[in-house]
């Protein structure tokens, strides 16, 4: 058990009781007395042995030892003793990071290459890549919302990874619709935001706010225009990182649209990938952590308990057990002599 003293400098009074000893006189007291010229004939007729008038009284042994410890528990009470408990950590968090993925039918699309050297469909190799990424973002908290049709929160802002993960290999192809609405998502993450700051407390709302947004097509029918999300976002103070998969020659509605990606990244501070393949998209999510590095702060305290109220209680114990001791002693002397009094009286 380790202990810590809050207030040690009352330790600098310990000696005190020394200086008071060496440098004050002796406590004198004065009695009335009688002076009678036939003192040697009154002493002999009471049958007691002439004593000092004047006595310095010393305490005994035990008294000292009494005297001795009850001062040094009351300096060490005043030091306040604590002792110190198991070390906790708090644990800060340090930015809040929202993950937007595409649902869209093409993601269906089996042109990605997995770990183990299959074919595997676009949304299969963003989870793989997904994984890893959330595993080197300890300290953040991941939120994640999905787009088609419609945009909507499949994890709200979480410092649970495990948690984050599960629900993102729940997803599946098109459980958001077939289409891509890009804007809408994004509108909905800056939504996010601004309702997480509001719940916080106002140091909380200090964290970086960033948006990483995975898809593989243009955007097919929003009420808001990705690039005037982007702004809002800009405004907003979200940092937004885009990353294109598929095949940037690709026509139709199907098609990457690189030109609105690029300017969603660039309006809000964010930088823009192309992804064709299984490598190439491990590598974006590799560039944005290295341009978002972990914020995570760590504090360890160890809680603390006063016992300086065990020397209080120790002070008035000891005290008690000595002087209960001398009043009993005095006591059964009493009741002694009393005893040895009658005898003689029946004696005689």
């Amino acid at each position: 058990m380790n202990i810590e003293l809050a207030h040690p400098l009352w330790f600098v009074i310990l000696p005190l009781p020394l200086v008071v000893y060496w440098l004050l006189p002796a406590y004198k007291t004065k009695q009335s007395a009688t002076k009678v010229p036939f003192f040697a004939q009154l002493v002999e007729a009471l049958g007691e042995s002439p004593s000092m008038g004047a006595q310095q009284l010393r305490p005994r042994w035990w008294q000292r030892i009494v005297l001795i410890l009850s001062w040094v528990f009351i300096v060490t009470a005043l030091a306040k003793p604590m002792t110190l408990g198991t070390p906790i950590v708090k644990e800060s968090i340090g930015r809040d990071l929202m993950v937007i993925l595409d649902l869209s039918g093409s993601m269906s699309e089996r042109d990605f290459v997995s770990d183990s050297g299959k074919k595997v469909d676009r949304l299969d190799a963003a989870k793989q890549v997904l994984e890893e990424f959330a595993k080197q973002r300890e300290g953040d908290r991941l939120g994640m919302i999905l787009f088609g049709d419609e945009a909507f929160v499949q994890a709200p802002f979480t410092a649970d990874h495990q948690a984050w993960l599960e629900l993102l290999r729940q997803t599946e192809v098109a459980m958001a619709g077939p289409s891509t609405n890009l804007g809408d998502a994004i509108g909905l993450a800056i939504k996010v935001f601004d309702d997480q700051q509001q719940a916080e407390a106002p140091n909380e709302s200090e964290k970086e706010k960033v948006v990483v947004v995975l898809t593989d097509g243009n955007d097919t029918g929003s009420f808001v225009e990705p690039i005037d999300a982007a702004k809002v976002a800009a405004v907003k103070g979200v940092r937004i990182h885009m990353i294109a998969m598929g095949d940037p020659t690709t026509v139709g509605e199907q098609a990457l649209d690189m030109d609105t990606i690029n300017r969603v990244a660039k309006e809000t501070g964010g930088q823009s990938f192309e992804a064709l393949d299984r490598q190439a998209l491990g590598e974006a999510y590799s560039v944005i952590s290295d341009i978002e590095p972990q914020l995570y702060e760590s504090t360890t305290y160890r809680p603390k308990q006063s016992i300086h109220h065990y020397f209080v209680i120790a002070i008035v114990l000891l005290n008690l057990i000595a002087f209960g001791a001398v009043t009993l002693t005095k006591k059964l002397r009493s009741q002694v002599v009393n005893t040895e009094s009658r005898k003689e009286q029946n004696h005689v």
